[in-house]
């Protein structure tokens, strides 16, 4: 739920050109232009998510920053990994959560490490008493000129980051979650409608839907539902961190809805694939594309 946005979606937000600009990865908030909606002054709770507990990769910027608002203000304590070269945003984060009285543990670290991935859950569950929520949401993508000049060390710091930790910490949950319990990833419309200059990220994001269907048929009788969410073009600073500032100007336009999307108009997604409200629903990819078809 949000409030004080113009009920149009078409003009909801600007959908003038995005600034050329360039930034190194993972990518900042702070050097992001125009800065990111994540709901800090819109999003309002209801209590969805009251005394629930949450561990959200790629929390600190983004997509990840938007949910781990919405979920404080829903009433979840919330765990957040991230890099450690985004400290400045997971601490931003932090605060917003904090701000809701609920619980921020800060989790710095690469998630191409399988202890770290698995210590995730450890620490979650040690801190909060246990695990309700799991958001695997962390990414990484790079523009790609060809296939032939791809380094292998380059798809693979993909497949480890979008799907080698998307396992390990699923499976080290696993344990913890009782029914009720709730797993959703992060995919993307280019798991459907991929585009060449990512290639193998979208390869990553394919692999997420088939990652989410074939889970939630293993553990659907544990009373565990696993759910996905497929963005479209959303404003982040993985956008400008991308090395495509030529395609900057015109981001999200090829919409029906003419323009990119905030990490704020994902966040109500998650809070109900999460939520009591989606009790019957798993298995599911729910695209939210500005209109785009996947």
């Amino acid at each position: 739920m949000t409030k004080n946005l113009d009920e149009n979606p078409v003009s909801r937000y600007p959908s003038d050109d995005f600034p050329q600009q360039e930034q190194e990865q993972p990518g900042l908030t702070s050097k992001t232009e125009p800065r990111p909606d994540h709901g800090e002054d819109t999003y309002v709770g209801s209590g969805k998510l009251q005394g629930k507990r949450a561990l959200i990769t790629g929390g600190d910027s983004g997509i990840g920053r938007a949910v781990a608002i919405a979920f404080a203000r829903e009433g979840a304590d919330v765990a957040i990994s991230y890099l450690p070269e985004e400290q400045e945003d997971a601490d931003d984060t932090a605060q917003w959560v904090r701000k809701e009285n609920r619980q921020a543990l800060l989790l710095p670290g690469e998630a191409r490490d399988e202890a770290y991935c698995t210590s995730l859950v450890g620490k979650t569950v040690s801190q909060f008493g246990g695990l309700d929520i799991v958001i695997l949401n962390a990414a990484y993508q790079e523009n790609r000129d060809s296939l032939e000049e791809l380094p292998t060390e380059e798809f693979q710091r993909v497949f480890e980051t979008n799907l080698y930790s998307t396992l390990w910490i699923a499976r080290a949950a696993l344990p913890h979650l009782k029914p009720g319990a709730s797993i959703i990833s992060t995919s993307s419309i280019q798991a459907f409608n991929p585009s060449p200059q990512l290639i193998d990220y979208a390869m990553t994001k394919a692999a997420l839907v088939a990652f989410t269907k074939a889970l939630a048929q293993q553990v659907g009788e544990r009373g565990i539902r696993v759910n996905a969410v497929a963005p479209g073009p959303i404003w982040t600073p993985l956008i400008p961190a991308t090395s495509w500032p030529d395609k900057l100007p015109t981001f999200g336009q090829d919409t029906p809805l003419g323009r990119a999307g905030q990490p704020a108009e994902l966040a109500p997604a998650y809070v109900f694939l999460a939520s009591q409200e989606a009790s019957y629903v798993s298995g599911a990819v729910l695209p939210v594309t500005g209109g785009k078809g996947l």
